[in-house]
């Protein structure tokens, strides 16, 4: 039995710590607390085990997540026959957390660099950024990469004292899963990869390219639904030239945000799109009555006519956040971008190659980690698990987080993987009923679908739609506001 001393945390969980290196390939250097959550099986009885759950990111408090929030209504099957357990990733909240000061966060650019020089500034922005939260967070900010919080992960386990455990990962949890099935596959059970990452892309184009194929095509599936649905707002209208002219507008600076009364730049309004993919349901007539709104306000002629503009939020001495994104992110990836002149190629590229949306939000993957100083602890590589059991993997056709082309390969590389196919828009899927259905099937009696089983697409009709489960995180971007400058990457 574990020793681990429990103490009670939210309404039904219990919170711990366990002492795990800093660095694995040091297990008898420094230590430091790990933050572990459970909630118990409703059924102990009929316990199948632990079911490791994981929200996506990079960064996200598995602890916030699943052990505070009571997500799970007792007749749901994983609440009842598994022991639900979840973690703070190391970096992250309570678990040894990056900080960084709010000066140096608020030099963060929103927009893409368009000039030699604010290239050279990007970089050197990326570099005061990384010795600054090298200089808050010690020595754990060096070892804060997937293969690290994977050698966590199977910690917990140990200490839990179980033999296998299950999992189910979302997003960038699927990236922790994959990892965990390379090292340790004699300890999984049963595993769910919902919307895969694709860790084997080492070419910064294709990583961009993938990524705006899906929001392109996410936003002509916006298109066709909203033509052929009454309730939403832009019905009988050409959705798509409504879009094209609001995205004229901010280019030139003259498009005004009604909520706020300033101009919204085009990095914002491709926010705006990029969000309203996640979940159709949830989103999309509430993304229609958005761009409703901006098409109904007249122009600035300008921007020097006395609007008020966004400025960087003064910070007291030496004010620090947490940010973990970007860290863990550039000691996973590297890419490799020789100048400017390559890097504005790619963007005249996919512009012309994608009409209507032109670059996909996740452009700061790429130019966050140019100058962050780093080590690429867990360099790209195909996927390679050959004697892991049977896996899981669920995909959408579309999705502007995690492409579908990402999918495909991750399940090609993974052999023993059998992939669920929803046919609609969105990212993470546990909150839909026919794939939800599957996933429990499969998590409480190891018999995973059909292979090339497909759940048909589900659109919002007359209200939101509101998933029953959400297994990813509240939402694909940072605690702050979207348009802060301490938070300028949408999350995974």
């Amino acid at each position: 039995m574990s020793d681990i001393a429990w103490a009670p945390c939210g309404t039904v969980g219990e919170c711990a710590t366990i002492r795990v290196p800093v660095d694995w390939a040091h297990p008898k250097g420094e230590t430091f607390d790990l933050a572990i959550g459970r909630i118990r099986a409703l059924e102990p009885d009929n316990r199948l085990g632990v079911l490791f759950l994981n929200p996506g990111g990079p960064g996200g408090s598995g602890i916030d997540s699943y052990i505070l929030r009571d997500r799970f209504p007792a007749t749901n099957v994983l609440r009842r026959r598994f022991d639900l357990v979840s973690w703070d990733p190391r970096g992250v909240a309570r678990s040894r957390p990056v900080l960084c000061s709010v000066d140096r966060l608020n030099e963060l650019s929103f927009a893409f660099p368009k000039t030699e020089t604010e290239y050279r500034e990007l970089l050197a922005i990326n570099r005061r950024l990384g010795e600054d939260c090298r200089a808050h967070t010690g020595p754990v900010f060096d070892h804060v990469d997937t293969l690290s919080t994977v050698r966590d992960m199977d910690a917990i386990r140990a200490a839990l004292g179980e033999g296998k455990l299950s999992y189910y990962g979302v997003s960038y949890g699927t990236q922790i899963g994959q990892q965990y099935a390379e090292e340790f596959p004699e300890r999984i059970r049963a595993m769910v990869l919902d919307s895969n990452m694709d860790h084997s892309v080492t070419s910064a184009f294709q990583y961009l390219q993938a990524n705006t194929e899906d929001l392109e095509n996410s936003f002509v599936a916006f298109v066709d639904w909203c033509e052929r649905t009454p309730a939403c707002k832009l019905h009988g209208r050409d959705v798509a030239a409504v879009w094209d002219d609001l995205y004229q507008r901010a280019a030139a600076g003259t498009l005004i945000d009604p909520a706020t009364g300033r101009p919204l730049g085009v990095e914002g309004l491709r926010l705006a799109v990029h969000v309203s993919m996640y979940n159709p349901g949830r989103q999309w007539l509430a993304f229609a009555e958005r761009l409703s709104s901006l098409s109904g306000l007249s122009s600035l002629s300008s921007l020097d006519n006395g609007t008020p503009r966004d400025v960087p939020r003064a910070a007291a001495d030496d004010e620090v956040s947490e940010y973990a994104y970007q860290t863990i992110l550039c000691e996973d990836w590297k890419f490799r971008i020789r100048n400017f002149r390559e890097l504005d190629t790619y963007r005249r590229v996919l512009e012309a190659m994608y009409p209507h949306t032109r670059m996909t939000a996740f452009w700061g993957d790429i130019t966050g980690c140019l100058g962050f100083p780093v080590e690429v602890n867990n360099p790209q590589h195909r996927l390679w698990a050959p004697t892991a059991p049977p896996i899981l993997m669920v995909t959408s056709r579309h999705d502007v987080a995690t492409p579908y082309d990402w999918n495909i390969a991750s399940h090609r590389q993974l052999r023993t993987s059998v992939l669920l196919h929803y046919d609609g828009v969105g990212h993470g899927h546990y909150g839909l009923s026919c794939t939800a259905e599957r996933i429990d099937r499969y998590l409480t009696t190891l018999v995973a679908p059909p292979k090339n089983t497909h759940c048909e697409a589900v659109w919002p009709s007359t209200s939101l739609d509101s998933p029953e489960i959400d297994l990813g995180l509240l939402s694909p971007l940072s605690p702050l506001s979207p348009l802060s400058p301490l938070a300028p990457r949408p999350r995974r």
